[in-house]
């Protein structure tokens, strides 16, 4: 996560505070439905416990997310308290729960396949007959009954193979790739799996990881910044945009 994202979602954060403290029960009516829920009840109602609940679980989920927040921002410091922040982290957010907390402040991991438009099939003609026509005596229709061996989709038209794609536009064997940095994420990890993921059954050598490394450097230097070495968790990596990985 950036600083800049970061610092968003801690001003989301003390605006949810806020809300919840203007909102929600005060900290009187908590005390007073922890010792006594019967007496709240009597006293005010059972709407007044159901906002009790409701504001002391969102209290709960409030500071769930705080204190990830927070390790978030330790995790990034260097030596054993950062690697300790981040196994706190791993412990209190799962790599799924990571996950979409980066989506929740603005990440997209959507990505888009090429498409190819195929021929339509030939129009399918319907043919009505009233009640009172005469069925005995055959009817002459004024097109061909036998397939047309130019119509795309017919058995003696040449449709495009498998393999094929339209001209003008080569064979694109690999989609647009992404990858979410995580903590514990090294740029050598990643371009070597993205090398094995790319050529399956290739030996991926360090020759080649330290060259997709400085692909992937190069393709995202405004995302990583001039370190290389310094992943910060969230950020949002493309995979460098050559036609072949090594």
């Amino acid at each position: 996560m950036s600083t800049r994202r970061w610092l968003t979602t801690t001003a989301v954060m003390a605006a949810v505070a806020w809300c919840l403290a203007a909102l929600g029960a005060d900290p009187a009516e908590l005390r007073a439905a922890l010792a006594d829920p019967q007496r709240l009840v009597d006293g005010a109602g059972p709407d007044a416990l159901v906002l009790v609940g409701v504001t002391a679980a969102a209290w709960l989920c409030w500071a769930w997310g705080a204190v990830g927040l927070l390790l978030t921002a330790l995790s990034t410091a260097p030596g054993a308290a950062g690697r300790a922040a981040g196994r706190l982290l791993g412990l209190l957010l799962p790599a799924g729960a990571r996950r979409a907390a980066a989506l929740a402040v603005g990440l997209s991991l959507v990505t888009a396949g090429p498409t190819l438009a195929w021929p339509a099939a030939p129009p399918t003609v319907v043919a009505t007959v009233s009640a009172g026509t005469d069925l005995g005596s055959p009817v002459s229709v004024d097109w061909p009954t036998a397939p047309d061996a130019d119509w795309p989709g017919s058995p003696g038209a040449s449709s495009p193979r498998s393999g094929d794609v339209p001209d003008g536009s080569a064979p694109d064997h690999r989609l647009p790739a992404q990858h979410v940095v995580l903590r514990g994420d090294c740029l050598w990890d990643i371009a070597a799996a993205w090398l094995a993921r790319t050529s399956p059954g290739a030996p991926v050598t360090d020759a080649a990881t330290a060259t997709a490394v400085a692909a992937w450097w190069q393709a995202n230097a405004d995302v990583i910044g001039p370190d290389p070495d310094l992943l910060l968790p969230g950020q949002v990596l493309q995979a460098p945009p050559s036609e072949e990985p090594r």
